[in-house]
């Protein structure tokens, strides 16, 4: 696993840890906003890592040209 899936596990992880704190609802008002604000950045980082991943999937698709495994039967 590189660098960056590490970092993307990483952050997914944190925001689950948030939301769950956030559901619990034992936060004061400032600490929920903190969590907020930390979960609004970590769901921007994980989308932008998500949307290169696929952008890289469809560039490799297309240059592969994949095609379907042929039948064994």
């Amino acid at each position: 696993m590189s660098k960056k899936d590490t970092g993307f596990e990483d952050s997914l992880a944190e925001l689950e840890k948030l939301i769950e704190a956030m559901e619990t609802g034992g936060l004061s008002l400032e600490d929920s906003l903190k969590h907020f604000e930390k979960g609004t950045s970590l769901l921007k980082t994980c989308q932008k890592t998500l949307t290169e991943a696929e952008q890289k999937v469809r560039l490799l698709s297309k240059s592969e040209k994949l095609s379907d495994f042929p039948d064994n039967d």
